[in-house]
């Protein structure tokens, strides 16, 4: 490894930052950041108990629904990376504010639509904000912690509110869509914002920008290859793999992933330092995060219209049903954070990724006869435990020897990673679905009737895409155990700055 990259030190803060003060209070820095990352990755699966109700409202077909979440994910994805570039540049305090802002207006543009269209653009803006926002924020803990206990606890905090967001945003979303409407479950997000936007200037320490130029043409390509390949999957649930826009969207995604791939190799300065992916502790993180995220998204996704759809639960009752999961997931993150320095990262990645694993094989076992402690319950504490055991040590390899110029990269190639992962893995499993459905209507047990019939049908979909699901997650275990070779004293600050990328 090169040892021309240094470990991330602590930025001096000018004498002017309104944050001098703040910056001495780092609980009160760690709590706004972790409520902007919170607020960020809630709002991925916020919507996820309001799809009946907005696909009732605004007129959604089903397949057509899974863009709902995917026109926040995918504008999150294919902006990652310009937006830790920016805060790499312009400082990184200066443009989370930035995306904080926007994210507020679009979520008021969002809970006002009345079409989906509205909709829809108004979920895509949210996910430009999330993109300037969340890689800013996360590599901002390594200007206001110090290196060793405190920031391994600060991400830690940062890793529990990315990965708890997912199931909180399901319980929220029960709450509001229950005790008002699901145009709430986007309002909610405005007083949030005001509030970190007041809170931003007073205790987080601005970085020292890195004069350096924006590699639009790079950002442009990698959201343009991601959108035209999710479409392809997405219409292919609907027309098969022979229709002739399918095979065009795949074509032209080739086409403009393969530029961007171009774009970064020749880029003076890339929207994607290509010498990060040189350490091989960092390649299996990001492929970590990116399956794992994968398979989350399509579990959540899916389970939610199975216990609405099949078994009746309200939407208040549907969200609370994940409750459990958050509580594993949570306590998880808190014991990989406390044992981590003992037993090492490389433990609990292949830990998590093993129960990940094994949850979702659980689930592939999903019948229409499956009821919520056997079907639902104990494969997603397994599920939560994985996911909480895996993306805090992910989080702390990712940084792992970068650079402090480099930071807002990294950690917008970290959360490429998870976004990514989610919109294609989405698109992948919500096709796999469409064709399992179908392929289902065939052996529809005699003498069922309508309802359930499309239930039958519907279960059949859910359970192979688990299976799907499942081979996400075993292709990242495979990825953990050929790759990933950090101990824990890699760890220690004193090592970690003979180890670069």
């Amino acid at each position: 490894m090169s040892t021309s990259e240094t470990a991330p030190q602590v930025d001096a803060a000018p004498a002017a930052d309104p944050a001098a003060d703040g910056a001495r209070r780092p609980g009160v820095a760690l709590a706004v950041i972790a409520v902007c990352q919170l607020m960020l990755v809630l709002d991925g699966t916020v919507v996820t108990v309001a799809l009946p109700d907005i696909q009732g409202d605004l007129g959604f077909s089903p397949t057509h629904l899974s863009w709902v979440v995917n026109a926040y994910s995918l504008t999150f994805c294919g902006m990652l990376l310009l937006g830790g570039r920016a805060g790499d540049i312009l400082g990184r305090r200066r443009v989370l504010t930035a995306g904080i802002l926007l994210f507020g207006v679009a979520s008021l543009a969002g809970g006002l639509a009345d079409s989906s269209g509205w909709l829809l653009a108004a979920r895509a803006a949210q996910g430009v904000g999330a993109a300037i926002a969340s890689p800013t924020a996360l590599s901002l803990i390594t200007t206001n912690f110090r290196e060793g206990k405190e920031r391994n606890q600060a991400f830690a905090a940062y890793a529990g509110a990315s990965v708890s967001g997912s199931a909180l945003g399901l319980i929220l979303g029960g709450v509001l869509v229950s005790a008002a409407s699901w145009r709430w479950v986007l309002l909610i997000n405005i007083p949030i914002a005001v509030a970190l936007l007041l809170a931003v200037p007073r205790f987080i320490k601005e970085s020292d920008p890195h004069p350096g130029r924006f590699d639009l043409a790079g950002a442009l390509a990698s959201t343009s290859g991601l959108l035209a390949v999710v479409f392809g999957f997405i219409r292919a649930a609907e027309e098969g793999w022979s229709d002739g826009l399918v095979l065009g969207a795949f074509g032209l995604g080739a086409v403009f992933l393969t530029g961007f791939l171009l774009i970064e190799v020749n880029a003076r300065q890339p929207i994607t330092p290509l010498h990060l992916f040189r350490n091989a502790n960092r390649v299996s993180a990001y492929l970590l995060m990116l399956l794992t995220a994968a398979s989350m998204t399509g579990m959540f996704f899916f389970l939610t219209q199975f216990v609405q759809e099949v078994l009746g639960y309200s939407a208040m009752r549907t969200g609370f049903s994940f409750l459990p999961t958050t509580v594993a997931i949570v306590v998880a993150a808190q014991m990989a954070s406390q044992l981590m320095p003992k037993l090492g990262p490389r433990a609990f990645m292949i830990g998590g990724a093993v129960l990940t694993t094994v949850g979702m094989l659980w689930l592939a076992r999903l019948s229409a006869d499956s009821g919520y402690v056997g079907g639902i319950l104990l494969p997603t504490l397994l599920l939560g435990l994985g996911i909480g055991a895996v993306y805090v040590p992910v989080a702390l390899i990712a940084f792992l020897g970068v650079r402090q110029a480099d930071s807002g990269a990294a950690s917008g190639l970290l959360d490429t990673s998870q976004q990514g992962g989610a919109a294609v893995g989405l698109a992948v499993l919500v096709t796999v679905f469409g064709t399992a459905g179908r392929n289902a209507a065939d052996d529809v047990p005699a003498g069922a009737g309508p309802q359930e019939a499309a239930n039958y049908m519907m279960v059949e979909g859910i359970s192979t895409s688990f299976v799907y699901g499942a081979a996400f997650t075993a292709v990242a275990l495979l990825a953990v155990l050929l790759l990933t070779r950090v101990k824990a004293a890699d760890l220690d600050p004193a090592t970690a700055l003979t180890r670069g990328a």
